[in-house]
């Protein structure tokens, strides 16, 4: 079908639909007739409308050309057969020969038999499929990229017309059957650690569009025009009055989202749903239905990021064009509130009172979703990846948010309740006795120190050295700013950056790891590898070894910044002793070029390696003749040594990183280090556990890095031991042939009043 042709059968076609939403029949009798003149527009001898029902189930609730007597009583579940398959997708299907297609199912109740092509398209509102809209033809038909297209505008305007109950009782399509009032305890991951416990807030814009035909087109794209201007202003004052106290990367974050905002891409598709004869909201929704059904089994995380941000804006225009903006984020008043969302962009959890906002559930999300930064920066737990949250979480249920264990308990009894708010009681008194004991060094009872520092990634993170009365920065990741930012930083605005780390850290040492790119960290500006195993691929010191500039570029910057104090830099993922030769190589380039330049060199230069490859330690003797610090990163380093991937729910208790080999490996490598007069420190989650951390410094370990909010429980624990007494314990349970000494050291602790 011409383009022209299409275009106007398509306007006659929501013009006819416009007539029959116009007249005075009741939904089902609207429903039938619609069918009818899909049908007919479509020239084919079968269309059905089939609606999603408790259950998971698809009901047939309208057809022309299949039995009547199968209306209400045809099912299928969400991913049987060819509907249920379009459905379980969220995409549409043509097929010429339908009945051979491996999905096909017979229902026989309607007459389908004779039907031999088949077009699906899904009906989608707000991200959820509602149904399904099909046509069927006798003959095989092969069905044109432009027809599938009509359809799917067909379905958009359906989907707006269901949802708003125009065309279906929203009795018939909420479930009211088998609604769970008991206690639930839901699964996700961490995304910001905390307790919270409160009232569930659902976050569903429920925005309803009632004119979906355009009357004249040229009046719709000023009312776009007019609605984005508008949007972006709301967003300037959100850039302004959010960002006192928040930090470069949170300002990164907001200005990428305004970036966003302002693509030139998705406004020319709006404004192109706009010449096919919808009304601005109705091309808003149309393009942000295509976008989630296009990108519906995307994995990549930057495009899937890129996906809910564009979801959130379509909102926020949505609301801007129908004069709603603000409506739907206000949150009860009087009660503590635990947010519960599919996902959401970072403006959007802004528009939220924040102060009354005590925790985040996704039912998608990243560490590094654009909302997880702004809500780290905002100390507000986060929870993500909980499935069916929205389904299984009802508005006013109180919630208990368990953000260190990534654990929902929903409707909780009142003996778990009541539990939950004694340990959030005693972990409030426990914060506030370690801030208390702040400025107290960590040594054990009988006089050894123990440094400890946090591990950081935004500036947000730095006010915890003096906050929790850390001894440093052991691990300052520099890539986490780069993930915040829409292209590479140039030199001056990294050197601005580091300047402000150390600023910020006021005197107190800081390690700078170079980029740990690569993996699961990828930039937005950088087209993402295909790999099978990206944590041992293409990342860290291997990218920056293959691309040299942006190494001498990071470390150009260090410099500057460290010029006339102190600066410590160490090389991630590094597997082999050339490897770290080559990039000191370009440190000495580096500093070299800057005393030509005559620019103020920093005070000391310390550069030293990240230990967490295997084949690293069997090379441990030729680098610390050249390293002038090592750092074991405890997390690789497992993974590794036991082929574990730590990312997988079904490995992460298999192995223990309190197993004797594990610590064997550990001892090992602090007797080398301190043998050959190098200084060594750890981090990793293990040196944030009091219990873990204590057998670290029990096989030898005195510098340790570790999560900021670990600072306090892991100096209590340090003050509490007497290290003669571990020390000798440690060498004797490493001796055991069972997996772990974890209840070894339990009873250790207990019987020697350590504080755990």
């Amino acid at each position: 079908m011409h383009y022209r042709q299409t275009f106007l059968a398509f306007r006659h076609l929501l013009s006819r639909i416009r007539d029959v939403m116009a007249g005075a029949d009741d939904p089902e009798a609207r429903l039938g007739r619609i069918v009818g003149i899909i049908a007919e527009e479509m020239a084919a001898e079968v269309c059905s409308i089939y609606l999603r029902r408790a259950g998971e189930v698809l009901e047939l609730f309208a057809t022309r050309g299949l039995r009547e007597s199968a209306v209400h009583y045809t099912r299928l579940r969400i991913g049987e057969g060819l509907i249920g398959e379009i459905a379980a997708s969220g995409r549409p299907l043509a097929l010429a020969d339908a009945q051979h297609h491996p999905s096909f199912v017979l229902r026989p109740e309607t007459g389908e038999e004779i039907y031999q092509s088949l077009m699906g398209v899904p009906i989608i509102a707000r991200g959820r499929v509602l149904g399904v809209v099909a046509v069927q033809n006798q003959e095989r038909r092969q069905y044109s990229d432009d027809e599938i297209e009509v359809l799917q505008t067909v379905a958009m305007v359906l989907a707006e017309l269901v949802a708003s109950g125009e065309l279906v009782s929203r009795a018939e399509l909420t479930p009211t059957e088998g609604i769970a009032v008991t206690p639930l305890r839901l699964e996700g991951v961490s995304l910001n650690a905390g307790l919270a416990i409160g009232t569930a807030v659902q976050h569903r814009p429920r925005i309803t569009i009632r004119r979906i035909v355009a009357d004249d087109t040229g009046i719709e794209h000023e009312r776009l025009r007019r609605a984005v201007t508008e949007m972006h202003g709301s967003l300037d004052d959100i850039l302004e009055h959010t960002m006192p106290g928040r930090g470069d990367e949170y300002r990164d974050v907001l200005e990428t989202y305004r970036m966003i905002a302002a693509d030139v891409g998705w406004l020319r598709r709006i404004g192109d749903a706009i010449d096919t004869g919808l009304t601005a909201e109705a091309a808003v929704q149309k393009v942000a239905n295509e976008i989630r059904a296009r990108f519906h089994q995307v994995s990549d995380p930057i495009l899937r990021e890129r996906v809910y941000d564009l979801e959130d804006l379509s909102n926020r225009l949505l609301q801007h064009l129908l004069g709603s903006i603000g409506e739907s984020h206000e949150l009860p008043e009087g009660v503590d509130a635990i947010l519960v969302a599919r996902n959401m962009g970072p403006a959007e959890l802004l528009d939220y009172d924040v102060g009354r906002l005590k925790g985040l559930i996704l039912e998608e999300g990243s560490f590094n979703a654009h909302v997880s930064i702004v809500a780290r920066a905002l100390d507000i737990p986060v929870i993500g990846q909980v499935r069916r949250a929205l389904s299984r979480i009802e508005a006013g249920d109180t919630v208990i948010l368990d953000g260190q264990h990534g654990q929902v308990f929903v409707r909780p009894s009142e003996h778990i309740r009541e539990a939950f708010a004694t340990n959030l009681e005693i972990r409030n008194r426990k914060q506030a006795a370690y801030v208390a004991e702040r400025d107290a060094p960590a040594v054990t009872r009988d006089g050894v120190r123990v440094m400890l520092n946090i591990n950081a990634g935004l500036l947000v993170d730095l006010p915890h050295v003096a906050e929790f009365g850390a001894d440093g920065v052991g691990l300052y990741r520099t890539e986490v700013p780069f993930m915040a930012r829409t292209e590479l930083p140039d030199v001056e605005n990294q050197r601005v950056l580091y300047a402000r780390v150390l600023d910020y850290a006021a005197g107190k040492p800081v390690v700078f790891r170079t980029l740990d790119i690569g993996g699961d960290k990828v930039l937005p500006h950088w087209e993402r590898l295909a790999e099978e195993n990206p944590a041992m691929g293409w990342r860290a010191i291997r990218v920056a070894l293959d691309r040299p500039a942006l190494l001498r570029q990071q470390l150009r910057a260090m410099i500057r910044a460290a010029a006339l104090t102190d600066l410590k830099v160490m090389f991630p993922m590094v597997a082999d002793v050339e490897e770290f030769r080559f990039a000191r190589r370009l440190f000495d380039q580096e500093l070299q070029r800057e005393a030509r330049l005559r620019g103020p060199l920093p005070r000391t230069l310390r550069v030293g390696a990240m230990l967490e490859v295997p084949a690293l330690v069997l090379q441990l003797d030729s680098l610390l003749a050249e390293a002038d610090f090592i750092s074991v990163g405890t997390n690789d380093l497992a993974q590794f040594l036991f082929a574990s991937d730590r990312g997988s729910a079904r490995m992460a208790s298999r192995y223990d990183s309190l197993s004797p080999v594990f610590l064997d490996l550990l001892s090992d490598i602090v007797r080398r280090c301190r043998n050959a007069g190098v200084s060594v420190s750890l981090c990793g989650e293990m040196a944030g556990r009091p219990l873990d951390a204590m057998a670290l410094v029990g096989i030898g370990y005195r510098d340790l890095s570790l999560p900021p909010f670990a600072v306090g429980p892991v100096r209590a624990m340090v003050r509490s031991l007497a290290l003669g007494q571990l020390e000798a314990f440690m060498q004797e349970a490493r001796l055991t042939r069972e997996p772990t000494i974890r209840t070894k050291l339990v009873a250790f602790a207990r019987d020697h009043a350590i504080t755990i």
